[in-house]
């Protein structure tokens, strides 16, 4: 077995939610260690958390141009670094890790303009890089049993997608409390310009590509701030046509009292429909013409290869969200595995989802916030 790969951690200091489920998602197969840090805004909250996650001293970085400078000279190199950061900063620290030449994972969006995305595709491309984005539902082995049944024509000809992605969390003053997490998504100079459809809306829109492959050509949003003061949506409600006819809807809101973390997906063809809840995640709904529903359950019987490779335990242990999160570095250390020993590519690490990818997601925020402000349609 390869030894466990060595990352290091930008953000997601020890009082940040998403750094803990990166760290935890990619310590559950252990295929990567974390061996170095600049985990916060400042170079004191840095160390201090670097102390608590136990990191060497020689490790622990106040700012991440220090880390990447240091890194760089050392023998014992990083293999990857994992950006962790509000919006705001992703571009510019991706852009000097892939100049410093470290792989990078980064959460989504991927950056504040589609043009940095793409800078950010360039830049990866030129120095053989990879450079990822964690769109981390993707992972899920029933979302990937979808993907397979699409692809695999069970569904016949799509017509008709429908994603909602629907939370309560904000639909309060949330921010005006000092709530660290609200704060930076309702300002637009740090989270962009999305609130609601930047921050979940970018995965309604990636899980619809990513399991039926179709592409989008237009976009006509309605974009709200039921919140008052806020300045960013916290509702979005997106109609979508995609090329060769498909049309789709995407609600993305974050005002709905009493949902928790209701993403999913129905996907209507001429033949067949799916559907996949993410709050149920180990079952994949299958109805065909004129035939009762059937259930596809995640470890059973009849499943594609893809969703086989993505679990670990047997049909009726529940996986979940770190689980999903783990597939998808699992294939990002396979990816960089084969770009370092010029092995072949894996099936994990073709499902990884990339910064184009994550250009996609910005470009289809920006064209629905055109699509809002002007009151029309919008090509893609």
């Amino acid at each position: 077995m390869s030894r466990p790969m060595t990352y290091a951690m930008i953000g997601g200091g020890t009082d940040a939610f998403i750094g803990e489920v990166h760290r935890r998602a990619i310590a559950l197969d252990n295929t990567a260690v974390l061996v170095a840090g600049a985990l916060s805004s400042t170079p004191e909250r840095s160390i201090q958390s670097a102390k608590q996650l136990g990191l060497c001293h020689d490790r622990s970085y106040g700012t991440y141009q220090e880390l990447f400078e240091r890194e760089q000279a050392r023998q014992d190199r990083v293999d990857f670094v994992v950006i962790v950061t509000p919006n705001d900063t992703h571009f510019p620290i991706a852009k000097a890790a892939l100049e410093y030449g470290f792989h990078v994972v980064m959460d989504k969006p991927s950056t504040h303009t589609s043009e940095q995305s793409q800078e950010l595709s360039e830049l990866a491309i030129k120095q053989n890089l990879l450079c990822c984005v964690t769109y981390n539902y993707t992972g899920y082995p029933m979302v990937r049993q979808a993907r397979a049944m699409v692809r695999d024509g069970s569904l016949g000809t799509i017509r008709k997608l429908i994603i909602e992605y629907h939370q309560g969390w904000l639909a309060t003053d949330l921010e005006s409390s000092g709530q660290k997490q609200a704060a930076w998504r309702v300002d637009p100079s740090r989270a962009g310009l999305g609130g609601a459809l930047g921050d979940i809306g970018t995965h309604a829109e990636n899980l619809g590509s990513f399991i039926t492959g179709l592409e989008v050509d237009s976009v006509y949003a309605e974009l709200n701030a039921f919140v008052p003061g806020r300045q960013l949506d916290d509702d979005a409600s997106v109609l979508l046509k995609y090329k060769h006819g498909a049309h789709g809807v995407i609600t993305a809101s974050q005002v709905c009292i009493g949902r928790g973390n209701g993403l999913s997906i129905r996907v209507y063809g001429d033949q067949a429909a799916i559907h996949w809840n993410q709050e149920s995640p180990d079952e994949l709904l299958y109805t065909q013409i004129d035939a009762n529903t059937m259930t596809y359950t995640r470890g059973g019987p009849g499943l594609s290869s893809d969703a086989q490779i993505s679990t670990r335990i047997p049909q009726g242990h529940p996986e979940g969200y770190l689980e999903a999160f783990a597939n998808i570095y699992r294939g990002v250390v396979e990816a960089i595995r084969t770009k370092r020993d010029g092995t072949p590519e894996t099936a994990l690490s073709q499902l990884i989802p990339t910064i184009k990818d994550g250009a996609q997601g910005v470009q289809f925020v920006e064209r629905c916030v055109e699509s809002a402000s002007k009151g029309c349609s919008i090509k893609f």
